[in-house]
């Protein structure tokens, strides 16, 4: 089996996309189903994935639950919810009360857009990643590489939570510089309750002009920091056809990890960190 732990859907009849401005962002304008990414994931290998929230909208993740309830493909979902919301535990019971409830592996923020580089380490949020724990849930981090200090503080002040960075912490891939990213990322790799996307690397880099050879320094950065037995593939597909369709990406990616780590980085981290 192969799996595909990261990518999105959208239904702009059903409510805009707010971070889709601009006119680089513009070909993104348009729904995207499970539907449509069946037969390139198919025609790939994958045979389950993880789909992602995109909106900090709490109607959006009972949407989720009931497309992977309704779709072979979908395995689990990682949705929104209101970290600081006082009852966080009870709406985490409600979720997995839902149809699909019990595909929900998952919570994340998109902590990339908070202005303060220290919103993880706030007490109403520290309240909320302890109800995640509490429900056997992961987390996953969307965090500017500048935001990945807070991560390492806040993944070490919760050793019984799994947070899951995506998209590698977003490195500077289109510059060609390391640091000071990689020691953050390499900080956060040294806390055992941490897990890292190969993901995302495509946009972070030149969209029209990148190749394997300019994403591969960030690879072997995670690879070495993290390991394979907690790296795990994903496409962030729609977002990365803004640089590459997703069989570009996929074979991107296998062309970035040895023989060696493939089953871990294409399965089984990803089966074992989501309980898929």
């Amino acid at each position: 089996m192969t799996v595909d732990a990261h990518h999105h859907v959208w239904d702009l009849s059903v409510r805009d996309q707010d971070w889709l401005m601009g006119p680089e962002l513009q070909s993104l304008r348009r729904n995207f189903t499970v539907e449509d990414l069946e037969p390139e994931a198919r025609a790939a290998g994958v045979t389950r994935t993880v789909l992602v929230q995109t909106v900090t909208v709490a109607e959006e993740t009972p949407e989720f639950l009931a497309l992977a309830e309704a779709h072979d493909l979908v395995a689990g979902v990682v949705g929104w919810t209101d970290l600081t919301c006082p009852d966080i535990a009870g709406e985490l019971a409600r979720l997995r009360e839902l149809p699909g409830g019990r595909y929900l592996k998952g919570i994340r923020h998109q902590v990339q857009g908070e202005p303060d580089p220290e919103w993880l380490l706030r007490p109403d949020v520290h309240r909320g990643l302890d109800a995640i724990a509490d429900a056997g849930l992961v987390y996953d981090l969307i965090v500017q590489a500048r935001q990945l200090p807070a991560a390492v503080r806040a993944a070490t002040a919760h050793p019984g939570l799994t947070f899951v960075l995506d998209h590698l912490g977003k490195p500077p891939i289109a510059d060609g510089t390391l640091e000071p990213w990689a020691g953050a990322v390499r900080a956060l790799a040294a806390l055992p309750n941490t897990v890292c996307k190969l993901s995302g690397m495509v946009t972070e880099a030149d969209p029209a002009s990148w190749k394997v050879e300019d994403l591969r320094p960030y690879a072997e950065t995670v690879l070495d920091a993290f390991g394979p037995d907690r790296l795990m593939f994903g496409s962030d597909w729609p977002v990365c056809t803004l640089a590459g369709s997703y069989a570009e990406v996929f074979d991107a990616a296998g062309r970035l990890v040895s023989p060696a780590e493939h089953t871990a980085v294409f399965e089984t981290t990803a089966t074992r960190t989501y309980t898929l």
